[in-house]
């Protein structure tokens, strides 16, 4: 016997479980159902709202753009929206960078 029997260990190969490919299928599948309810869905759904918001814009709406600038719907085009920022400043922007429709009365009030 030679000193580098020791290190040497000899390795068997063990039979594969049985249902081995299912498993191992249904795992990337679990995961792409789970990243579609968490990440993808809810996305969807705000995309959605925000369309719905924009669609429904009317003149003498109070509006604030996802920059922050808060002002009165004043002409509404097919993509730019024009706003009324102070007396007799106004402002076009994209119809996709109105974030939110404020209160009647926000601005005045504030």
């Amino acid at each position: 016997m030679n000193l580098l029997d020791f290190l040497n260990v000899p390795v068997f190969a063990q039979a594969a479980p049985a249902g081995g490919g299912l498993s191992m299928l249904v795992m990337p599948i679990a995961l792409i159902a789970i990243m579609y309810f968490l990440m993808i869905r809810p996305q969807m759904k705000r995309a959605k709202e925000h369309k719905a918001m924009l669609d429904k814009l009317s003149r003498g709406d109070e509006v604030i753009t996802s920059g922050g600038i808060a002002g009165t719907v004043t002409d509404i085009g097919d993509n730019f929206i024009t706003l009324e920022v102070a007396d007799g400043v106004r402002v076009r922007v994209q119809k996709g960078a109105i974030g939110n429709v404020l209160p009647k009365g926000t601005l005045k009030s504030a």
